[in-house]
């Protein structure tokens, strides 16, 4: 979700593990060299998320690497599949208040361009969180910690789910 530090922590993630990183929020904004609340205001939402769609599944499948995925990439069910092929998915959580405040922290929030911003972000949150639950592999709450804090639980939990499943080389990919 959006204000749950997704695009910090996967820095902080590439420091630690020497992975490249791939932000889909950057790689759709560098394709239309614009921002993303240009896009939106040009294109829709629906552009947006088309484009979205199309620099998700333009990422290498086989390279090891960390990917940061907007929070709504989870909207297409196409998305989905690819983020679950693609490696072990890590929600970024934290509690309603501490999401919001970060968020609207940050006046290029398309999705938070309503006359009653609070209730947007209150509304997206309703919708999104059961399919964060559904498809995510790991959770951390962020809510208390620090950027770096949470890099060293996501890598902790990442270690324990590859040792518990054997799994040969999982990417991240952070939604």
């Amino acid at each position: 979700m959006m204000g749950a530090g997704k695009s910090s922590v996967g820095h902080c993630l590439r420091r630690r593990t020497g992975l490249e990183l791939f932000d889909v929020d950057d790689i759709v904004a560098s394709k239309f060299g614009i921002s993303i609340p240009e896009i939106f205001s040009k294109y829709g939402e629906e552009g947006f998320r088309q484009a979205e769609t199309k620099a998700l599944l333009g990422l290498p499948s086989t390279q090891q690497a960390i990917i940061v995925a907007g929070g709504g990439i989870m909207v297409r069910e196409q998305n989905v599949n690819v983020l679950k092929r693609l490696g072990v998915v890590v929600w970024l959580d934290a509690n309603e208040e501490t999401l919001f405040a970060r968020a609207s922290q940050n006046q290029n929030r398309p999705l938070l361009q309503a006359n009653d911003p609070r209730d947007a972000f209150s509304q997206i949150l309703r919708e999104r969180k059961p399919v964060y639950a559904k498809i995510a592999d790991i959770r951390v709450d962020t809510s208390m910690l620090t950027d770096e804090e949470v890099a060293v639980a996501i890598l902790s939990k990442f270690r324990r789910l590859r040792r518990d499943r054997r799994l040969g080389s999982p990417r991240l990919v952070t939604p």
